[in-house]
């Protein structure tokens, strides 16, 4: 009993370090990312000292999309990816487990020492997940970067009022924001829940999971088969 406790305690140590680096990783990228926001803007720059300057011109946007690739490269990937994709995948195991033995025997579901044991670990994945999920999901809104984009073609078109003479070259540097606009949209992952990002199958997997459960619940309530 004395080993198989050691072994337990170690064992969950390890993965909830690895948890607590994977939070970390996700609050030095939001970190990166909020910084990132605040190229664009004067005011802000100048409260926490970072340069600053205008997608005015075709050799400051080439320069901003260069950063941005480069801050959201930076640090560790593939493998805080993995482990926030095994913790989703053991939580949603669990979940299936405790739904499991609840269908089995609701009335005895408190009564073994193991599904105590269950409730416990799934609890605190929750909660990572939902920590990890709000970090990753404030991150994709400050690297999405659409509406300084917007922003910065408004300014264009109303410098072309003022500036006729300018307005060739200012038609050329609106084009290139038209296409950088496009560009992050085409880039962002499509495998993401909501911030985080997975495995394309773990992904696929609980896509198909999700919607047959919502299907069986709304062909429950009906009382007729959905297929969703």
């Amino acid at each position: 009993s004395a080993i198989n406790f050691l072994e337990r305690l170690c064992l969950t140590w390890m993965f909830f370090f690895m948890m607590c680096v994977a939070e970390r990783t996700y609050k030095q990228r939001f970190l990166f990312a909020k910084l990132f926001s605040h190229i664009t803007s004067a005011r802000k720059a100048r409260k926490y000292e970072i340069p600053h300057f205008r997608l005015k011109k075709v050799e400051n946007i080439k320069i901003w999309l260069s950063l941005r690739s480069y801050l959201k490269r930076r640090g560790p990937q593939r493998s805080v990816d993995v482990v926030v994709s095994s913790i989703f995948l053991l939580a949603l195991s669990i979940a299936f487990i405790c739904c499991a033995q609840v269908l089995k025997g609701h009335k005895t579901f408190l009564n073994a020492a193991y599904n105590w044991e269950f409730l416990i670990w799934e609890a605190a994945l929750l909660l990572f997940l939902l920590r990890l999920a709000s970090l990753g999901s404030e991150t994709n809104k400050k690297y999405s970067s659409i509406s300084v984009l917007l922003t910065e073609q408004i300014n264009l078109y109303l410098k072309m009022e003022k500036k006729p003479n300018k307005k060739e070259q200012l038609s050329l540097v609106n084009n290139v924001l038209k296409l950088s606009t496009k560009l992050l949209k085409e880039l962002d992952t499509p495998f993401r829940l909501y911030g985080l990002t997975m495995n394309p199958l773990i992904y696929n997997i609980t896509r198909v999971v999700i919607l047959s459960a919502v299907s069986g619940v709304i062909s429950d309530l009906l009382g007729f088969n959905i297929r969703v």
